[in-house]
């Protein structure tokens, strides 16, 4: 480790040091900052976690949330990342140590507060992101055990965005976003059907999947094999789905503002009338 020496203490367990190369870095560790003063020097052995926050903005955001939140829960959190770290085997994005602090300090308040959390996309985020919700699950009940305090599971589904923001290098407003694009998707199917989609059956859960991969594929470029030519036969054969299928392309592409190519309507007319007929299915029962 290059030669750091302290810029400013934030509190007994996080300090703003001097590097070489990044001119700032932030330092995590076990009583790292207790009674030190801008200029000392800092041993490898005392640094825990480095993290740097290249961005002015970051930095100031950071050192205002360790005086909000106080040292006892920034060390908790520095505690809580590592721990999600080491269930994914994977660095992640130094920002979580800004964003999801900052999230779970006010969150777990309104909890500790009677506050009902609602997530309306806590589905929608389990389907899409299998792993990081699970990883989300455990450190909900981390958190449980640590401040005997009940994470409820729509609080779950936010603490997965967070993380697979911080796995994928997204930004959280693009992650919310795009969830929120598939929510919408997801009533103009309702309302086309003219029923509710049952969010537990296995058909919705392939077509949420499906609707993640086709908003890949629109946003990377790296379109679907074209499979023009069962336009036709799925046109006279699915009337209804083909013609939401080419609904919910338009509606992605207006929102995207990018091309969608023919080819995603035959995946997404398959997938619709599966959907359609299983709401069919269960009307008749």
């Amino acid at each position: 480790m290059d030669m750091l020496r302290v810029k400013k203490v934030l509190n007994n367990n996080a300090l703003i040091a001097e590097h070489p190369v990044y001119n700032e870095v932030v330092l995590l560790g076990k009583g790292i900052g207790f009674k030190k003063i801008a200029g000392d020097q800092i041993t490898k052995a005392e640094v825990e976690k480095v993290f740097v926050l290249k961005n002015p903005e970051e930095q100031r955001q950071y050192v205002e949330l360790v005086r909000q939140v106080g040292e006892e829960f920034v060390a908790l959190m520095n505690e809580a990342i590592a721990y999600v770290e080491s269930m994914l085997n994977a660095p992640l994005n130094e920002h979580i140590h800004v964003s999801l602090t900052d999230h779970l300090y006010f969150a777990l308040k309104r909890i500790r507060d009677g506050v009902e959390i609602r997530n309306p996309f806590r589905l929608e985020t389990e389907l899409a992101y299998p792993l990081e919700y699970k990883v989300a699950l455990k450190l909900a009940e981390w958190l449980q055990e640590r401040l005997g305090l009940a994470i409820p599971e729509d609080e779950v589904g936010f603490i997965a965005l967070h993380i697979h923001c911080a796995l994928s290098n997204a930004h959280i407003s693009n992650v919310t976003k795009r969830t929120q694009l598939i929510t919408q998707l997801v009533n103009i199917v309702e309302n086309a059907f003219k029923m509710p989609v049952d969010r537990n059956d296995i058909n919705y859960f392939r077509f949420i999947r499906h609707l993640h991969f086709t908003i890949d594929r629109i946003e990377s470029g790296k379109y679907a094999d074209d499979v023009g030519f069962l336009n036709e036969t799925l046109q006279k054969e699915c009337p209804l789905s083909y013609t939401l299928a080419w609904k919910l392309m338009k509606c992605m592409q207006n929102i995207l503002k990018k091309p969608v190519p023919e080819a995603e309507a035959v995946y997404l007319t398959l997938h619709l009338q599966r959907l359609y007929n299983a709401i069919q299915a269960v009307g008749c029962n």
